[in-house]
């Protein structure tokens, strides 16, 4: 009776995850959910699918039937990228010696079996020495090399570690308040305050780099430009306001163009066309903008070329 009981759990649930797939495809707010919100959804259904096989197989074994029949999983075996390092394991009989008795069995083949193996990142201490050297006979001074260049002076962090933060914040989204929290598994203690004075110190720096690329992008022939709404901080309200994050792109690719594809965002409070012409300034493309295309009313008059 035990047995059936776990046996109807186990049908309830794929039941239940059935109709939260249903749900989630052919719903009434299906249409409502963003791509995000649909693959985080199928994400969760995908996960207790998978535990209810695992239970499934361990029951099974459990018994002492042998593995049940089920179609082959869809993995990266052959795609997985040449450059990445490999670590071989040899796994060896317990013995070469033929059971016939006529000696030691010769190797005719091997089966490979290729696996991921992921290592969590590994903080370290970069140690910058520099040995001060004097002359014994003399007092002409004391010789040292000069402390080099570092991108935040006296600060804790490396590039490296910079990096990382901003690649994980931007990139990964991946708040600065999380990252903080990760560090303190790790027995680093860094308030999320530190890490963003890192990121404004960075954003400095790389701000050359980001008028270099609109100016590159603004060399072009055509760009297409789009608008997205993003939540912004309202100091002294206790909630966000809507801001706008502003798209120059470039992508030729598809007309045979040689440029490489680029984009670069710019941020304003509002998503009027007056915006679309202080970010396209110095742009003197032939192709004529027309905001209507970024879902504005209006026009944006470019300079003549």
């Amino acid at each position: 009776m035990q047995e059936v009981s776990a046996l109807k759990e186990i049908t309830t649930r794929q039941e239940h995850l059935i109709a939260e797939l249903n749900h989630a495809l052919h719903g009434k707010r299906s249409e409502k959910l963003t791509e995000d919100e649909r693959q985080l959804a199928f994400e969760d259904l995908t996960i207790a699918v998978e535990e209810v096989e695992a239970e499934k197989e361990a029951r099974s074994a459990s018994k002492g039937e042998g593995p049940r029949e089920k179609p082959a999983p869809r993995r990266n075996i052959g795609n997985l990228p040449a450059s990445l390092p490999r670590i071989e394991n040899v796994i060896e009989p317990d013995s070469l010696i033929c059971p016939c008795g006529c000696g030691e069995m010769h190797k005719i083949g091997e089966d490979r079996t290729e696996r991921l193996d992921i290592v969590p990142a590994q903080l370290r201490v970069i140690v910058t020495v520099r040995p001060k050297y004097a002359c014994r006979a003399c007092t002409d001074g004391v010789r040292q090399a000069p402390v080099p260049a570092f991108l935040i002076d006296a600060a804790l962090p490396t590039e490296g570690a910079i990096a990382h933060v901003l690649v994980s914040k931007y990139a990964d989204h991946l708040p600065l308040y999380r990252q903080s929290q990760i560090l303190a598994r790790a027995g680093i203690d860094l308030h999320r305050a530190v890490l963003a004075s890192w990121v404004g110190k960075a954003a400095f720096h790389l701000r050359p780099v980001v008028d270099r690329l609109a100016e590159h992008l603004k060399a072009s022939g055509k760009l297409f430009m789009d608008e997205t709404t993003a939540p912004v901080l309202d100091p002294g309200r206790g909630k966000t306001k809507t801001g706008y994050l502003w798209a120059l792109a470039r992508d030729d690719r598809a007309w045979g163009g040689d440029d490489p594809p680029g984009v670069v965002y710019f941020y304003a409070s509002g998503r009027a066309g007056e915006n679309a012409e202080t970010f396209l300034t110095g742009f003197d493309g032939n192709v004529p903008v027309d905001v209507e295309l970024f879902g504005m009313k209006g026009g944006v008059a470019l300079p003549e070329p």
